[in-house]
């Protein structure tokens, strides 16, 4: 009987909700201000994220130039590897070999 009861109870609860989620109005249209200021929200946002990856970049390799500058003065020869900030998008550029290798110490030995 007490199942009955909180099936009862949950039934009503549910339909509740749904009639109280039918009759809330649509929500009301963007007028051409709010567009125009939501999209330029969008362009600032998107302007300020370039500049932060501008920024990191230039730290970057400024922090590289250093370190190999560093390297060089102790007499070790550091050859810079080419990152995605260095231009280009093939695969060599990407430290990418198109040459599968022969072994790899994951997998387990060919017979």
């Amino acid at each position: 009987m007490t199942t009955f009861r909180a099936l009862f109870v949950a039934l009503m609860v549910v339909a509740t909700f749904g009639l109280a989620i039918a009759k809330l109005p649509p929500p009301p249209p963007m007028d051409d201000a709010a567009k125009a200021a939501a999209e330029e929200k969008k362009a600032k946002d998107a302007a300020a994220a370039e500049a932060t990856k501008q920024l990191q970049a230039r730290i970057e390799d400024k922090v590289a130039a250093r370190y190999i500058a560093e390297q060089k003065a102790k007499g070790i020869i550091v050859t810079p590897q080419m990152g995605p900030t260095a231009g280009g998008s093939t695969d060599a550029s990407k430290g990418l070999s198109s040459q599968p290798e022969k072994t790899m110490a994951h997998s387990p030995a060919k017979k």
